[in-house]
Parts: C-alpha cells; structure tokens; sequence
C-alpha cells in the first residue's frame, strides 16, 4: 500500500484548523488557560496528530468526539496525556517532563486506557489511527471541561474531515466504536464494523468484538488480515 503522502497529511490538518461554533473547543488550535500549560499547547497537539498519522494503518477506529480527558489535552483520539507520557503510544515520542496540562497529575481518560490496552494486546497497536467522526471537542456551554454529544449540524461538519482521514488509508479495515460513529460512517458509505464503545461498562465488550473481528478477518484473507 502505497504510504500517506506528506501533503495529503498536510490538508487533513489544516482541514482541522478551522473556525469551530460556540461550545466547542479546537485542540489544534486554541489554547484552554485552565488547563494547558505552554502556550503552544495547541501546535504541540498538532505535531503529536502528525506522528500519529505517519503510518501505513491497516486498522483505523472511529469515535464520536473528542473528549476533555483525552483528545482536547493530547490531541489525538481516544488517547490520554498519561498514556503519551508513560510512552505506550507508538510514534508519538516525549521527552521526560514533558508536559502540555497544569493539573498536578496527567489526564487520565478510562475509554483511551482500554482501547491502547486493546491495540498492545492484539499486536496491532503499529498500525492503527485513531479518530472521532466529530474531530473536535464539543461541551456544555460554560463548562470546558464536560463532554456532550455533537449536534446533527456538527457531526454534518465532520464529514469531509473523517472522509479526508479515510483517503489517506484506503485498504485499512474501518471500525466505528460506538453507534454514533456508525451512523456518521454509513453516511460516507463506508463499510465499517460497529463496536460497542468501552465506556459505561462496555469494555470487555469492546475487547471482544474486535478481537474476534480481527480473527475473522484473518481467516478470510488466510491470515493476512491485519
């Protein structure tokens, strides 16, 4: 397969760096004063994005949105800041120290320590993209640190991003985690296995399924699945 060009990588992230509505804050671009620590916290998370991308995936799973405790502070997917600086995120490589929050311990976020879990226990961890079909982080209005569903018109924003994210990877196999990220992807007609998300006890679940989706994958294809 052919490897993610540097340009088309380039538009994907500029695509992100756009004007967001009110009750939604952009990773990629702002900068939240009670939470990040440099003041380039904002491109600090776009570099760690560009890493995260800069792989051939032949897995890529899907979210609904990003979240406060994950996405918003580490700028990527179902990752945690706790999880990059303990180093278990292929790719993204942090020196010592490095830290882009002012809480006293790094976020820690439960639905992105299974989903990495998950990734290193299948050995697929090398090769797969994380992304939210919403790629920014909506939340209550005056309160930046909570989660909320995206709006109909939101996730309608949405749409050309994870469509250009897809581009990029055209033979990886595509999981939606959650309901919500499936409907966004039949929207694209992409054909997509739906997991149950991780979150509210869904776990196990989640481990399950994609594992024995992978297992199924691997036998139609005579073990070259993934």
């Amino acid at each position: 397969m052919k490897s993610p060009t540097a340009p088309s990588r380039a538009v994907l992230l500029r695509m992100l760096q756009r004007d967001v509505p009110p009750n939604v804050f952009n990773p990629w671009v702002q900068r939240d004063a009670l939470t990040d620590l440099p003041a380039a916290a904002a491109a600090a998370r776009l570099r760690r994005l560009a890493a995260h991308l800069a792989t051939e995936a032949r897995c890529v799973l899907v979210g609904e949105a990003a979240g406060y405790q994950g996405c918003k502070v580490s700028g990527i997917a179902f990752t945690s800041e706790r999880l990059i600086i303990e180093g278990g995120i292929p790719r993204v490589a942090v020196a010592t120290g490095t830290r882009l929050s002012l809480r006293p311990r790094p976020w820690s976020e439960p639905s992105a320590t299974t989903v990495w879990k998950t990734l290193h226990e299948l050995g697929i961890a090398s090769c797969t993209v994380l992304w939210n079909a919403y790629p920014w982080h909506p939340h209550r209005p005056g309160e930046p640190h909570s989660n909320r569903a995206p709006t109909r018109a939101e996730l309608q924003a949405g749409l050309p991003v994870l469509a250009s994210l897809l581009r990029l990877f055209p033979q990886a196999r595509v999981f939606a985690v959650g309901r919500h990220a499936g409907h966004s992807l039949a929207m694209l007609a992409v054909d997509a296995v739906v997991l149950r998300h991780p979150s509210m006890g869904g776990a196990a679940t989640f481990a399950r399924q994609l594992r024995e989706q992978l297992r199924r994958d691997s036998a139609a294809t005579g073990g070259a699945a993934v």
